[in-house]
């Protein structure tokens, strides 16, 4: 027989599952689990449980929306994938998607096609910048840096701690979530304290 799975996600800013547990709870899931997130690169042990759970072909996962399921556009279309080859189908509620349709399986082979895309576009920029850098006489491309508000979130990860007081994200997880190094990292946290004035 196959089951309807829910899951949910909530992160530090709104840690009330309960909108998302009711909703999921009226689609008819059976189990639900839900993860308190927080940033992108925490751990989500209860979707593990989940996708354990889903497993037979014919069952469902059931999302609220599909940011509650993906870390990013890349890691949706992985989850997607691996669903699929599981045949499992992905619902999600508040989008109308639903990958035992035509169009649910459409609407990923989409989403597929735009991350490719974008992949080759980021690829061929690289390669250009390369290039010009060339023809100006360096070798190497020019120094990854981060926008104003990605250093922001970047000091927001870094100050971010659990009940224990430990701190939930490295330097070097913070790095590779931006695609720079450790160094430019602390090289922007050092900016934001000399910029930020003292009491």
């Amino acid at each position: 027989m196959t089951m309807r799975i829910g899951y949910g996600r909530v992160s530090t800013r709104d840690q009330n599952p309960d909108a998302q547990h009711d909703a999921l709870a009226a689609a008819g899931c059976e189990q639900i689990f839900v993860d308190k997130a927080s940033g992108k690169l925490a751990r989500r042990p209860e979707l593990d449980k989940a996708l354990l759970v889903a497993r037979r072909p014919g069952d469902q996962l059931v999302v609220t929306k599909l940011d509650r399921l993906g870390r990013s556009l890349e890691n949706l279309i992985e989850l997607s994938g691996q669903l699929q080859q599981s045949g499992v189908d992905l619902v999600v509620l508040d989008q109308a998607i639903d990958t035992s349709t035509a169009m649910g399986r459409m609407f990923f082979r989409i989403l597929g096609s735009i991350a490719e895309f974008e992949r080759a576009l980021m690829s061929e920029r690289t390669l250009d910048g390369l290039a010009a850098a060339r023809a100006r006489g360096r070798t190497g491309g020019q120094k990854p840096k981060l926008t104003p508000r990605q250093a922001k979130i970047a000091q927001e990860m870094y100050e971010e701690t659990s009940p224990d007081g430990k701190r939930l994200h490295t330097v070097g997880q913070i790095a590779a979530e931006f695609g720079v190094t450790r160094p430019t990292i602390y090289r922007h946290l050092a900016g934001l304290a000399a910029s930020t004035p003292t009491p």
